[in-house]
């Protein structure tokens, strides 16, 4: 006999502990999100960004949370009000952690006044990316989260290497 049946057949997670195997599997995905925004944080740490370690960190693991909590959300409506009087849609979860993400990003912009330089485009990309992985993750799409991830150090790495011998060239 499950302990948190209703009695109508429906199990019910809204109860004081909730599925621990399904809260033992999001902290997993967040971990393995956070252990990603990691990854990406320490490489903008190592070029002196404004958003680093910390920052990425919290931003992938706290996608991750939402959209987990989304799910469980969804299913939870579903389990109590089974037709379609109560609908929960975790796109839209989705979508306003990438506006939020964006005014996140855009705190790391700026234009320097002395030469119209704009800065921190690609550390707001980046905080994009840390975003999107924590949501890959959260999806259970961690080849993907650690593919991405990977390439995305690469190009940071290379590229900036690239990006630095064409402005000693135009010199």
């Amino acid at each position: 006999m499950d302990p948190n049946d209703t009695g109508t057949g429906m199990t019910n997670h809204l109860s004081f502990f909730g599925n621990w195997a399904g809260q033992i599997d999001l902290l997993i995905q967040i971990v393995c999100a956070m252990v990603l925004g990691a990854a990406l944080g320490m490489e903008r740490e190592r070029a002196h960004k404004p958003a680093g370690f910390r920052t990425l960190v919290l931003i992938a693991g706290s996608t991750t949370l939402l959209v987990g909590l989304a799910r469980v959300m969804t299913a939870d409506f579903g389990a109590v009000f089974p037709t379609s009087l109560a609908r929960a849609d975790p796109v839209r979860v989705i979508q306003s952690i990438v506006t939020a993400v964006g005014f996140l990003g855009a705190g790391t912009i700026f234009r320097r006044k002395n030469d119209d330089m704009v800065e921190g485009l690609t550390t707001a990309a980046t905080v994009l990316l840390a975003a999107a992985v924590g949501i890959a993750c959260a999806l259970n799409q961690f080849i993907v989260a650690i593919g991405v991830t990977v390439i995305a150090l690469i190009v940071l790495r290379a590229l900036s290497v690239v990006e630095r011998a064409r402005r000693h060239a135009r010199k």
